[in-house]
């Protein structure tokens, strides 16, 4: 058990709680579930390992889909103080474009750049306003239930005050697991990966840049090893602040992807980007950080007798485009809306349907993605295809509005089309 602080922030934890919804994890899913609930009307205790503000590993682009939830939340004003961005910088093979976001009628057509330290706070701490109990320093050690094996209700958690050094118990009616991609609590209830469905990987830094305040992010499309161009991509985001974040995504779809040193091909981007944004070690603000990405809805079950799985938790990374954080406040939204159902109508099997709404969602979409994703893993497509693709501003802005998801639903546009079609093969093949 780990030491009581020296120093403790708060009170300790009582010795019991019991509330409508244990909601465990306070990024963007959980925050984002907890404020909906409570802005609703029912008692949440959310738990964060961490205390705010704490760092997480990311690449820090809001696009509008991550920008809308933030806005219905109340956060427009808030986000309007970091830097604001309109579109994507893609260069490869010597070729450069400038994408503005796609229109889309339901999204804002621009994004903003906010480090997690600052995002992940301002989100937790709206729940609370709305009236969720914020436990920070708390960690879910294990459900109430587990005793009884996988699949058993969860009903609550057991909790421990890693500030005191004691443990609780929080008892709910419902459970929304949302403590990221190695979901402890998720893997006591029996989930798990799908190691079908391709695994991110994605490691960043922070320099400091001359051009850190640009109104585009980059995105670069050839990162090779030797003469290997990867399936992946690097980004530099710039924060607005004197900063840029600086990182590679890559996909396990590689034959090699196992013998990639993260560190040393992060290394290698920052060497190779352009001299203008003058990275090094020199302007280097601190080590390097990684982790890996479930993506696809890849962890399942997400559904049991009294809780949801839901961001990081349950695998809903984007394939395309290694982008989590609008899926977090997505799914930690979607999870709110059912179980608010469910606590409404307790006899209704309401939780249920949690899993058929992701699936109208996201299913179709995220299989098509991992089935371009498979096929990027092969070094001479990747090569034919992205290099196709940066002589057509055309071609180029069509991808960006598939992989950013921004497709629109009511029009016939050339985008839509093109997705339609493979989207129709993906569902004779799967039938």
């Amino acid at each position: 058990m780990p030491e009581p602080s020296a120093a403790p922030t708060r009170p300790p934890l009582p010795e019991d709680r019991s509330c409508d919804v244990l909601v465990i994890g306070a990024g963007p899913a959980g925050a984002a579930a907890s404020y909906w609930l409570a802005n609703a009307g029912w008692d949440v205790v959310v738990l964060e390992k961490k205390h705010f503000p704490r760092v997480k590993t990311c690449g820090d682009g809001l696009t509008p889909r991550s920008v809308l939830q933030l806005e219905q939340m109340g956060l427009a004003d808030d986000l309007a103080t970091h830097h604001r961005f309109h579109g994507l910088r893609a260069l490869a093979f010597g070729k450069e474009l400038l994408l503005d976001w796609p229109h889309h009628p339901g999204y804002p057509g621009y994004g903003y750049v906010v480090t997690r330290k600052d995002l992940d706070a301002l989100v937790a701490g709206r729940a609370e306003k709305a009236g969720a109990t914020l436990w920070q320093g708390a960690e879910a050690v294990s459900p109430l239930g587990a005793s009884r094996g996988p699949g058993a209700p969860a009903e609550g958690a057991v909790v421990r005050d890693l500030e005191h050094g004691h443990t609780v118990a929080v008892s709910a009616r419902c459970v929304i697991v949302a403590d990221g991609s190695n979901s402890r609590i998720g893997r006591a209830l029996g989930a798990g990966r799908d190691r079908e469905v391709p695994l991110g990987m994605a490691i960043r830094g922070y320099f400091a840049s001359p051009r850190h305040d640009e109104p585009w992010i980059e995105s670069h499309l050839d990162i090779r090893k030797g003469n290997d161009v990867l399936p992946g991509y690097g980004w530099i985001f710039p924060l607005g602040d004197g900063r840029v974040n600086v990182g590679i995504g890559l996909l396990s779809t590689s034959e090699r992807f196992r013998e990639v040193n993260t560190t040393k091909l992060l290394a290698s981007f920052v060497d190779y980007a352009p001299s203008s944004w003058c990275l090094s070690p020199a302007t280097a603000l601190g080590p390097a950080t990684g982790g890996k990405l479930p993506m696809g809805l890849s962890v399942g079950p997400r559904v049991g007798p009294d809780y949801l799985l839901a961001g990081d938790a349950s695998g809903a990374i984007n394939p395309f485009n290694g982008e989590g954080i609008a899926y977090g406040y997505e799914t930690g939204r979607l999870a709110a809306e059912v179980v608010g159902a469910a606590l409404s109508s307790p006899t209704s099997g309401a939780l249920a349907d949690y899993e058929r709404q992701l699936e109208a969602r996201y299913g179709l979409y995220y299989k098509v993605a991992s089935a371009f994703v498979r096929l990027m893993g092969r070094p001479e497509l990747m090569r034919a295809m992205v290099g196709t693709g940066m002589y057509s501003r055309t071609l180029m802005e069509w991808v960006l509005r598939i992989m950013s998801n921004l497709l629109r639903p009511d029009e016939t546009g050339p985008a839509e089309a093109a997705y339609r079609a493979v989207a129709a093969l993906m569902r004779r093949a799967t039938a």
